[in-house]
């Protein structure tokens, strides 16, 4: 006997959206990108990586997905307008953005944070997500709105010992974050910032076990996140669920900042 059923299957939540990941090789922008494309977003996976970059937009289309790769230096803010650029001109607009990229930088007291060190990171950290913003909003716009997601850290509401540098910027992210906002909530723009705690991803991997174990015990779930917990809330804030959520800073550290 042969059944019929009159529910047809959901739709794919970012169909018809086209979404901008940088830091898009690996880490947690590696799986926000491989979770929007199998919600049926366009992606273009951006990453100063320009294999990795390539390698994510491969998976995705070998897993039935668009993307496209290109490679991108957050501290360049022509590289960034070339990113925009290319992702309008791919896949016809841009709606989405998730502005993942950063790296940790050097651990040193304040006193002792080298100039080119500090500089360093407020370039990746801080002024490359003003660069994605800058030329991401006025696309966004022009495709009758959507959602942007900054990604800061626990460390934009704690402070770390070493970590002058990457807690300053990753706090002002926050501010740029609501300042975005504001300016952008009556034209149908969302912006918000996730902060993940420490998540068992690339950038931890250099620290030996003792360190590691280290930064488990901050976090009272007493385990490191997964990129798959941030890419959840991630998609959420990027989506219509979240229509009402805008301008805020959002936790996902496994109790981390309730210390």
């Amino acid at each position: 006997m042969t059944t019929t059923s009159n529910h047809s299957a959901p739709a794919a939540e970012f169909a018809g959206k086209t979404a901008l990941v940088t830091g898009a090789a690996s880490g947690i922008g590696l799986v926000v990108a491989r979770r929007l494309a199998a919600e049926g977003a366009a992606v273009v996976v951006a990453d100063y990586n320009e294999q990795g970059a390539k390698e994510t937009a491969e998976a995705i289309t070998a897993a039935g997905g668009r993307a496209a790769a290109v490679r991108v230096d957050v501290t360049d803010p022509e590289s960034v307008r070339g990113a925009v650029d290319l992702t309008v001109e791919t896949f016809g607009g841009l709606h989405l953005a998730v502005n993942n990229a950063g790296i940790a930088g050097a651990s040193a007291p304040t006193g002792e944070y080298t100039v080119q060190d500090w500089q360093r990171v407020i370039d990746t950290n801080l002024n490359g997500v003003f660069y994605s913003l800058r030329y991401e909003l006025p696309q966004i716009l022009a495709s009758g709105g959507g959602a942007v997601v900054n990604m800061s850290s626990i460390l934009g509401t704690n402070g770390f010992a070493g970590s002058a540098a990457y807690s300053a910027a990753k706090h002002a992210v926050v501010g740029l974050t609501k300042t975005a906002a504001v300016e952008y909530a009556a034209q149908g723009v969302r912006v918000n910032a996730v902060a993940p705690g420490f998540i068992d991803t690339p950038l931890l991997k250099g620290g030996d076990d003792a360190q590691r174990q280290h930064l488990i015990s901050l976090h009272p779930q007493g385990r490191l996140g997964t990129a798959e917990e941030v890419a959840e809330l991630t998609l959420f804030l990027l989506s219509d669920r979240a229509s009402f959520v805008n301008g805020s800073y959002h936790l996902v550290d496994g109790a981390y900042a309730a210390r």
